[in-house]
């Protein structure tokens, strides 16, 4: 807290301390409080006024059922065990695709971004195949791998690889040279370089992308299972979307929500655990 004090012919600026200089441990609890309270209120609000509209007619609860109804359906389905095989598709497909893809991509990003000649070779093609939408590699990836798993597995992983690899090559030419420079005054080997330069200055920015592209993997994943698929989410939703059940075509869709959340948490958890020395994510209340 600042005050201004005025003295005869003089004014002074005086700092005194405020609440979270005081006392940093019960604001920063206060904060952490207040965000998970708005973190849980807000969605709250929302599935309460969608519950409101349903009972009072306010939508056609033919078309958008009630919260309650979508839980005791989901809850039935999966009571009964009829959830879970269409779950468990699809996050084999997720973690089979995206394992691979994140592989690939770091491992051609880290060559791209430490050698000048290769990233000249190969970027102007990744451009190019960046750009074209994921969704229509599914009829290539379906010559390729028949009717399957395959083509699943390999759409995924083509999607991730893309974020992975941008994200791992800027995060390596963006190194300060001053790093590098270090190494070679010390006489690192290609792999202390690597292990002690490359790997901890980059690494945050890399597993910022990968977090991204587990998001995306579950969207891509539920789309490709809409149009080549028996089984999964995405043909759970798709299908009874076709027989007109919108109760359960509703479960899908927050079995998919809640499928990305937690994935996408997932990695952001191993990511703080793998980066003890990076900035902690502003957006979840750090401080």
């Amino acid at each position: 807290m600042t005050t201004v004090v005025d003295s005869p012919g003089e004014s002074v600026l005086v700092r005194r301390p405020g609440p979270q200089e005081l006392n940093p441990v019960r604001t920063h609890r206060r904060r952490r409080t207040l965000e998970l309270a708005l973190a849980i209120a807000v969605p709250l609000a929302l599935v309460l006024l969608w519950q409101l509209a349903a009972t009072l007619a306010w939508i056609d609860d033919r078309v958008y059922p009630a919260p309650s109804t979508i839980l005791v359906d989901g809850w039935g389905r999966a009571a009964a065990g009829d959830l879970w095989p269409d779950v468990r598709a699809t996050l084999q497909r997720v973690l089979a695709g995206y394992a691979v893809g994140t592989a690939a991509g770091y491992v051609l990003g880290l060559l791209m971004g430490s050698l000048a000649l290769v990233r000249a070779a190969l970027e102007p093609l990744l451009d190019a195949l960046y750009v074209v939408p994921k969704l229509a590699l599914l009829p290539v990836f379906l010559n390729m791998f028949g009717l399957g798993e395959g083509p699943q597995i390999a759409l995924v992983a083509a999607t991730v690889f893309f974020f992975v690899w941008i994200s791992t090559m800027s995060a390596v030419v963006a190194i300060p040279e001053g790093y590098r420079e270090a190494g070679q005054v010390f006489g690192a080997s290609p792999w202390q370089m690597f292990r002690h330069v490359l790997l901890p200055a980059s690494l945050p920015a890399v597993l910022v992308g990968a977090r991204i592209a587990a998001g995306v993997a579950v969207l891509v994943i539920v789309a490709s299972e809409q149009i080549a698929a028996t089984n999964g989410l995405g043909h759970l939703i798709f299908d009874s979307r076709a027989l007109f059940q919108n109760d359960v075509m509703f479960v899908g869709i927050v079995c998919v929500a809640a499928l990305g959340v937690v994935f996408s948490e997932l990695v952001r958890i191993i990511g703080r655990l793998l980066t003890p020395w990076a900035p902690r994510d502003r957006g979840r209340g750090q401080s």
